[in-house]
């Protein structure tokens, strides 16, 4: 099946074509900028050909008009006919307690995805917005929602719980989420293939690392533990995010800065993490090579980064009686062996040991722990797409059938 597979964000729309029975991405594009004076669109053609055009795009519907005239380009490309499109599958942030698996859009659905706006403000509208747009585009094909906070359902109420007053849970759902689900759904399964070990018995960490960043615990095969919690702000030092902070210190900034409360939020999800340590950059990129060149601030922003990571991780060992696997995923975790060595230097008391070598010469078996390691560590490259687009596909053949099929 042809499985568009869409990603709203607040002024972008990430978007994939793909084979879901192949497991083969057909095309893949971006349009930036939406709503500004000219947007950027992006679409690569069968991993060859690159095509990019600017022009206005007011809204997310306009941009799905663009994007499937260009899906359909005789040049460029993929498709003879929309018809081929078989279903979409949609990304959504945040599912609140609601959904616990992915599913078949419709208006309760979206009335459902609405409703957590509050909790996921950033996130859900655009989402949503996509949604209602390519549903106009595409109205006779299933449309399907998948869930970050999905895989993290089940996690147990003595890690979900905030040690707030219980009525605050119940009358607002304040709890820990999770978030990457569906990525660390994918690595986790992936390291089931590669290892052949069960999910019954196994105890393995994912650690999703890029701009945004958070780390998993999984207990046979489901996420007992994650560092993102109630928003993406709690947990790991991110590329614009504080990750986990002294509470009073929002008090007493708000004091001291006469901060409104946009202010804070702004602080704490766009001005902070490495950008603010660094006062240079959030990519990890430029960070290691300024470093490199004897930049003090941006080596101490990599040293917190680091540090905070190897700070969840070992409580996750903690929290899992031990651990079979770590897993490194994500922009940073697949392309920064420097980063995965200082996370996981002076564990050795752990039992998890890194070779050297094989983490800046990554290896085909993707393995980088040395051979008297009792851990052993992968990385493996995510593909939250493809897991959509499954997802997608299953229900998209459920929904078309019959009780008397």
């Amino acid at each position: 099946m042809k499985i568009l597979v869409i990603n709203c964000g607040s002024s972008s729309i990430k978007y994939q074509l793909i084979d879901s029975d192949k497991k083969k991405t057909l095309c893949k594009g971006l349009v930036e900028r939406i709503g500004a004076v000219t947007s950027i669109i992006k679409q690569e053609f069968k991993g060859e050909k690159a095509v990019k055009k600017s022009m206005a795009i007011d809204n997310h519907a306009v941009a799905l008009k663009v994007i499937m005239e260009l899906l359909l380009e005789a040049d460029n490309g993929y498709l003879h006919s929309l018809d081929e499109i078989e279903a979409v599958g949609h990304r959504v942030v945040h599912g609140g307690e609601t959904f616990k698996d992915s599913v078949l859009i419709d208006e309760d659905v979206e009335e459902a995805i609405e409703h957590a706006f509050d909790i996921a403000p950033l996130h859900n509208p655009p989402n949503l917005q996509g949604i209602r747009a390519a549903k106009k585009h595409l109205p006779n094909v299933p449309h399907v929602a998948v869930f970050d906070t999905a895989f993290h359902h089940s996690i147990p109420q003595h890690a979900y719980l905030y040690g707030i007053p219980n009525r605050l849970y119940r009358r607002y759902k304040i709890r820990k989420y999770g978030f990457h689900g569906t990525s660390h759904y994918y690595v986790s399964r992936q390291y089931y293939k590669l290892s052949g070990k069960p999910k019954e018995g196994s105890k393995i960490i994912t650690c999703h690392l890029g701009n945004g960043g958070s780390i998993t615990a999984i207990k046979d095969g489901d996420s007992y533990d994650t560092s993102m919690g109630f928003t993406p702000l709690e947990g790991l030092v991110m590329g614009t995010r504080s990750g986990d902070i002294d509470p009073s210190i929002l008090f007493y900034l708000i004091e001291k800065e006469e901060l409104s409360l946009a202010n804070v939020h702004a602080l704490l999800n766009k001005h902070s993490g490495l950008l603010g340590l660094s006062g240079y950059a959030a990519d990890m990129r430029d960070l290691l090579e300024e470093a490199e060149d004897g930049d003090r601030r941006c080596k101490e922003a990599i040293d917190v980064f680091c540090y905070r990571a190897k700070k969840y991780i070992g409580s996750y060992i903690a929290a899992l009686n031990g651990v079979d696997a770590i897993i490194f995923t994500g922009g940073i975790g697949e392309n920064a062996p420097k980063i995965r060595e200082q996370i996981l230097s002076e564990m050795e008391g752990l039992g998890v040991k890194v070779d050297s070598i094989r983490n800046y010469n990554l290896p085909d078996d993707q393995k980088i722990h040395s051979e008297d390691s009792n851990t052993e560590v992968y990385v493996i490259p995510t593909n939250e797409e493809l897991v959509i687009a499954i997802d997608a596909a299953k229900i998209a053949i459920a929904s078309k059938q019959t009780p008397w099929a």
